[in-house]
């Protein structure tokens, strides 16, 4: 009973993080780059779970090219990861999960990768068994025992699963056929490529894809060990419904973190756009498009100190003193409270960040007041050393 009740626990965690990210509201250009990072990390944590390596510059490589233009095997299976998840997208919503469908996820996951020693789409064939995890364990029996699983398998999710709530159902087929292993290679992969068919299914798909992979990866170690002690307890699936359900919290609340940002940063905007442009005398208006480039830098790149910003707005200030006049606007900046100025923690320097709550802070009224009785020219004193 304590069993049921902590998978219960974990599935209410996991369902209201996914309420919450389907309810925020979020702008369809930002959100489609906040897929293709999430995209991004699924395969690299699909691929890097089996070991594959790469580098950073590898993996934009893999995203950008076809298998067949890159050096690496590691490469290759996140490239082919790539497509398989792209095809998956596109899939029609009620397509059957059956054993063709399974045959061709595992065929676009290893072919132009693993099809050296993997038949692609192709079950184990008699005396083609295999070991794996740790502790090692055996998966089902090469030919038709490989063959029955299978297709049983693919049955019950048509009927049995459909008994239980969708995300439980995602995590069965996961946990079960990767137990099963029914291919020489690619098992993993294709487990996780399954998962994410299913979890699209009830709504984390397209700008709201989450990259369980990517969990899975960072949480490598009780990954494994919750797939390990789901086996030793003869396939009790508890350990790891109580291990992915956590991580699909996780996963939904990071998403949700990252399109509050983009809301965040999309009111911010609006509203420097709409204050400062509303400056009138010529002066204030030459000001205020240099202030409002300041800003826009700033929320593009993050936080800066102030010589990568010296760095970076070189062409900004046609200026006999383009420091001096840089330092100037950032105090003007900071004495609006439109950003933030600390001294790093080394004391070399000093970091400027947008104070992303300064819509909700500043009226118009008060605004137009503060910069009424800004000063003409003055320089923040511990800015100018």
């Amino acid at each position: 009973m304590d069993t049921i009740r902590s998978v219960q626990v974990e599935l209410l965690g996991a369902k209201a993080a996914m309420l919450a990210l389907t309810q925020i509201p979020y702008q369809r250009s930002w959100a489609e780059q906040l897929q293709q990072i999430q995209l991004k990390r699924e395969v690299a944590g699909t691929s890097r779970i089996e070991g594959a390596e790469f580098t950073e510059r590898e993996l934009d490589a893999a995203m950008r090219e076809t298998p067949q233009q890159l050096e690496t095997r590691s490469q290759r299976q996140a490239a082919c990861a790539l497509a398989t998840y792209r095809w998956i997208a596109k899939l029609e919503m009620n397509r059957p999960v059956d054993e063709a469908l399974v045959c061709e996820i595992h065929r676009r996951i290893v072919s132009g990768c693993d099809d050296d020693h993997c038949p692609p789409g192709r079950p184990r064939g008699r005396d083609d068994n295999v070991t794996f995890g740790t502790p090692r364990h055996r998966g089902v029996e090469g030919g038709k025992d490989c063959e029955t699983a299978l297709r049983q398998l693919c049955q019950a999710v048509r009927t049995i699963f459909r008994d239980h709530d969708p995300l439980i159902q995602a995590l069965a087929l996961h946990y079960h056929f990767a137990a099963m292993h029914p291919f020489l290679d690619g098992n993993g992969r294709t487990a996780r490529a399954l998962e994410a068919l299913m979890l699209q299914r009830v709504g984390l798909r397209d700008t709201l894809f989450i990259a369980m992979s990517n969990y899975y990866y960072e949480e490598k170690s009780g990954y494994l060990n919750a797939l390990a002690e789901t086996r030793a307890l003869s396939h009790d699936l508890t350990p790891f419904l109580k291990f992915a359900l956590k991580g699909i919290e996780k996963q939904c609340n990071r998403l949700f973190s990252e399109i509050r940002l983009q809301v965040a940063k999309a009111l911010y905007r609006n509203t420097v756009t709409d204050l400062f442009g509303r400056l009138r005398s010529p002066r204030k208006r030459v000001m205020s498009d240099r202030h409002v480039q300041l800003l826009q830098l700033l929320l593009d790149q993050g936080s800066q100190d102030v010589s990568e910003l010296i760095r970076q707005t070189a062409g900004l200030y046609h200026l006999k003193n383009p420091r001096k006049a840089l330092i100037r606007d950032l105090f003007y900046l900071a004495e609006l409270q439109a950003i933030e100025i600390k001294q790093a923690a080394d004391k070399s320097d000093f970091i400027i960040s947008i104070n992303l709550d300064w819509p909700t802070q500043i009226t118009e009224s008060e605004f137009f007041k503060r910069v009424k009785e800004m000063p003409k020219a003055k320089v923040h004193g511990f800015l100018s050393s």
